[in-house]
């Protein structure tokens, strides 16, 4: 599947600290050590409703990570999905009356176009489920000859008991499985299911639905073994991040790492799982069921620079559930103004101190509100220090390479 347009990043005069991270798995922070190009999988967008803000701060999160790692002197070897067949996406094209192919297409060429407009650094492979169902497949078979699957009726489910480290990545208790399991595409009351937390691996063919011919009969992926499969194609097991929004914890990356592990019981699926947090909107978590959805395009469609979005974003720290509101974007381009002017004048306040600052930030946890204070604090000194003789040149370079926002 085709990607965005990468943007030129300019390179860094210094080098980054190594970056450290919340790690979901052990509720705590843990310093990343890529033993070549850091290997970062983060998953992707249903594409019937995109690209709202929870979507935009979880990967803008993640491309400061990225940019993180790159600061540090590591390549960066980046995947990351599209759920290009699914539940969600079907009922929506039937809603409307569209193709969900078609829906499909025009929800990823948006995401596309707003990734792009915020600077976002495009994966190295983007990937379709519909075009990887060959990995899917081979997988599932991989799990059946583990002894990992069974049948019920015409869909194939995998046994969350073949995983002695289940829950391990969650760390949530059974009865927190069970209360959101249902809430988040799981369906532990079937019948037939040998444990009701078991997760379905291949759905058989329904009257009306799309289908793929397999070796387990006609019928399409289940969720978590499509990111599975990608994953560990473009991957392999151990990579160093496994990412996505703190909805995905439970049960999304908890079976996707044990579908890999079910079949590699010596090699733990990510070293670290990393999670961003909820964007609410009117009090409540913006979600496509509850309808409060702020898209980016919309406010790009409204004049909104997508600096300014961007640095929006920045102010709160990934990891914090947070709530937008539209002072948030006023503040943002008034802070963008403000680093516009200072960066355009002829001389600005030594950069030394900011620069090692950001980066420092960025590898504490991508701390980026402690990195955009750093820059706000260059940016008062050099109204200050009119005398200085210092080109703002480095700043603009920082600011670009480390934050992605081009002054």
């Amino acid at each position: 599947m085709r990607s965005w347009p990468a943007p030129d990043v300019p390179r860094l005069p210094v080098t980054g600290p190594p970056v450290r991270l919340f790690d979901s798995a052990s509720h705590s922070v843990v310093a990343t050590a890529p033993e070549d190009a850091a290997r970062l999988y983060v998953c992707g967008i249903t594409p019937y409703d995109a690209t709202h803000l929870g979507h935009a701060a979880t990967y803008v999160a993640f491309d400061l990570l990225n940019r993180a790692w790159r600061a540090a002197g590591h390549s960066v070897r980046y995947v990351q999905n599209v759920t290009d067949v699914d539940d969600p996406l079907l009922e929506r094209a039937t809603r409307d009356g569209i193709d969900w192919r078609e829906l499909a297409e025009r929800e990823t060429e948006l995401f596309r176009q707003d990734m792009a407009a915020l600077r976002v650094l495009p994966p190295d492979e983007y990937v379709g489920v519909t075009e990887s169902l060959p990995l899917v497949i081979a997988e599932i078979e991989q799990l059946a000859a583990a002894g990992a699957t069974y049948r019920v009726d015409d869909d194939v489910y995998y046994s969350v008991a073949s995983d002695a480290s289940f829950g391990e990545v969650s760390g949530m208790l059974r009865e927190e499985m069970l209360h959101v399991f249902p809430e988040r595409g799981g369906d532990p009351d079937r019948p037939g299911k040998r444990d009701p937390l078991d997760a379905l691996l291949w759905r058989g063919e329904r009257p009306g639905e799309p289908s793929w011919e397999s070796p387990f009969g006609p019928g399409r992926p289940g969720w978590h073994i499509e990111c599975s499969a990608i994953a560990l194609e473009f991957l392999g097991p151990s990579f160093d991040v496994q990412g996505g929004g703190s909805d995905l914890v439970f049960p999304h990356h908890e079976m996707s790492a044990a579908h890999s592990q079910a079949v590699r019981p010596q090699a733990p699926f990510a070293r670290a799982y990393v999670h961003a947090g909820m964007v609410g909107y009117d009090g409540e978590k913006m979600s496509k069921s509850r309808g409060n959805l702020v898209f980016v395009s919309r406010l790009r469609n409204d004049g909104a620079d997508p600096m300014a979005i961007r640095l929006a974003l920045l102010a709160e720290h990934y990891r914090s559930d947070w709530e937008w509101t539209d002072a948030q974007l006023t503040e943002a381009q008034a802070r963008l103004d403000r680093w516009r002017a200072a960066a355009s004048a002829t001389a600005g306040a030594p950069a030394e101190a900011a620069t090692r600052e950001v980066l420092e930030a960025l590898a504490d946890d991508l701390d980026a509100p402690r990195a955009v204070a750093a820059i706000d604090v260059w940016a008062e000194a050099s109204q200050r220090d009119t005398a200085s003789a210092e080109a703002p040149g480095q700043i603009r370079t920082l600011v670009d390479a480390a934050l992605g926002v081009r002054l």
